[in-house]
């Protein structure tokens, strides 16, 4: 990686930003206002800022820019797709060494919310899922990820400023837990309540079952909700449609799910991609119902989306109805996940961008 790109203000937390002013001998109460600017107003040219303080914008105009210590992430909106229903952007955002990335923006009743991508490429390889398709190309730095948070909100702020960005669920492009500590930072930066300032119960983090990193947070007792993919109730169902299964079995993902609830006291979600003929049948929902016994547990289920890279059909209604209905039945709260921007490939597992090699110094 770069040395301009590793010195992205945006990788750092707030700590870090105070410590930074301070070892170059800027007071470090200029702190928050250089928080602000960035976090919550979403500054992309902090040199212009005028409000800020004299000795703050110094700083700013010595060490922030082109060809100086540290730089912004801001990435390059190379296309914006609006679906038919007005309710979901997408946008196909390039980064600083031209890896691209989607980043998808869904309007409900009531509250905005951003998918966010983790990785360029998964190597997970679920084989539904157009990023897993991709295969693995790097992992987002913290700023990266933060940087996708801003540009949701600064394009809110254009273009629907009585609207306000208050979810964000990290099920975009790769997968979460294989980024931990770079999510981790990430999350931690845009909840401050002094930036961006989104609630940790309004975060979800998404994980098709890295077993060490769902027991991590858990004992790190970090404050997001997990979802897990889950699609399949036996070991051979599971492993044919989620590979990693094969590393993480569906018994040490149960177990450490158990783990985890105990922990943390909190409800895990599980996704469930309803697949004809694969995993929608009355037999696998009962089976279903044993696995997750005793766990405190809500389902979503999701009908397949369709991708280029896999010939399996989504559910018929009527079974999904029905695989929802022995769910219920059991005493598990059982939810169809919305739909938003299937047209424009926004949908869940539809996510995908051109792939690019890993360049060697950007990892």
């Amino acid at each position: 990686m770069s040395y301009t790109v590793r010195r992205s203000l945006h990788d750092f937390g707030f700590s870090e930003i105070s410590a930074l002013l301070e070892s170059d001998g800027v007071n470090a109460h200029h702190a928050k206002a250089l928080w602000r600017a960035i976090h919550r107003e979403g500054e992309v040219n902090l040199a212009a800022r005028a409000d800020l303080s004299p000795p703050l914008l110094r700083w700013v105009e010595s060490n922030v820019g082109d060809g100086k210590a540290y730089s912004l992430d801001v990435p390059e909106v190379v296309e914006e797709i609006r679906s038919s229903d007005g309710l979901t952007q997408k946008f196909l955002l390039r980064l600083t060494d031209g890896q691209t990335i989607e980043t998808v923006l869904m309007g409900y009743d009531g509250r905005q919310t951003a998918c966010i991508s983790t990785q360029a490429g998964c190597a997970m390889g679920c084989v539904f899922c157009a990023t897993g398709q991709m295969g693995f190309v790097r992992h987002l730095r913290p700023g990266e990820i933060v940087a996708q948070v801003l540009h949701v909100r600064r394009v809110l702020k254009q273009t629907e400023p009585d609207k306000r960005l208050r979810n964000l669920v990290l099920m975009g492009m790769g997968e979460p837990l294989h980024n931990y500590d770079a999510v981790m930072k990430a999350m931690d930066i845009v909840s401050d309540v002094r930036g961006a300032s989104i609630g940790p119960a309004k975060i979800a983090i998404s994980t098709v079952g890295v077993v060490p990193a769902i027991l991590k947070m858990a004992e790190e007792e970090r404050p997001y909700r997990l979802a897990v993919s889950l699609h399949g109730a036996t070991e051979e169902e599971r492993t044919a449609l989620v590979p990693a299964g094969k590393r993480w079995s569906l018994e040490m993902l149960i177990s450490a799910c158990r783990d985890y609830g105990r922990i943390t006291g909190k409800r895990i979600f599980f996704g469930w991609t309803l697949i004809a003929g694969k995993n929608d049948s009355p037999e696998v929902a009962r089976k279903l119902v044993d696995l997750l016994d005793g766990i405190d547990a809500h389902v979503n289920l999701i009908p397949l989306n369709p991708t280029g890279g896999f010939a399996g059909q989504a559910a018929a209604r009527s079974a999904g109805i029905e695989f929802q209905r022995i769910l219920l039945d059991a005493g598990f709260p059982c939810t169809f996940r919305q739909r938003r921007g299937i047209d424009v490939a926004a949908g869940c597992g539809q996510l995908k961008a051109d792939k690019r090699k890993r360049v060697a110094d950007n990892p």
